[in-house]
């Protein structure tokens, strides 16, 4: 090793190796800033986007089946985690009923866990029963989706929802109004 032009990239090597050691700590100092992951369920922010880019394919889906009209909630029970409840009402717009909510694992904040029972699934009803289902969403800070009307799809051979209108949120007499911005 007495050609000098390999001495010099092996020491610059050398050097440049010493000074990459030099700047990263320890392995233990590393493993001292690690925490333990904590599952935390998303902001609600991307349940209330998920409302809404289900919105036109139905938030429940309407089935004829064994000779029963059933209802599915499934869409919006998968949101189950940041919801207070479900508020739907069958041929009109009074929400005088309310839909269980399955239990939040903070793990799988979208999955639902087993249900033998179908509670957290669907309704079932006398076919025909339902001409329309009104459905809004209440999320976990108190604030409520519009009120989306649904009616079955005209194909009777599929799962399915129709928007039939839109209704805009009731203001709740005790929800905050925003502030007047200062000028």
């Amino acid at each position: 090793m007495n050609d000098p032009t390999l001495r010099k990239p092996l020491l610059a090597a050398l050097f440049l190796g010493a000074a990459l050691l030099a700047g990263s700590p320890p392995a233990t100092a590393q493993e001292d800033d690690e925490e333990q992951y904590q599952a935390q369920i998303p902001d609600v922010s991307i349940y209330k986007a998920m409302l809404d880019a289900n919105k036109q394919t139905g938030w429940v889906q309407f089935r004829n089946f064994a000779d029963q009209q059933l209802i599915y909630f499934t869409s919006l029970q998968t949101m189950h985690c940041r919801l207070s409840e479900i508020r739907y009402s069958i041929n009109n717009d009074t929400l005088d009923q309310r839909f269980p909510l399955a239990k939040c694992d903070p793990e799988l904040p979208f999955n639902l866990p087993s249900d033998d029972t179908q509670n957290w699934i669907y309704i079932n009803l006398k076919p025909g029963e339902a001409e329309t289902i009104a459905v809004q969403a209440v999320w976990d800070d108190g604030s409520g989706s519009e009120i989306v009307v649904y009616q079955p799809c005209k194909n009777p051979e599929a799962t399915c929802a129709a928007i039939k209108t839109i209704k805009k949120s009731k203001k709740r007499v005790d929800e905050p109004s925003p502030a007047t911005p200062v000028r």
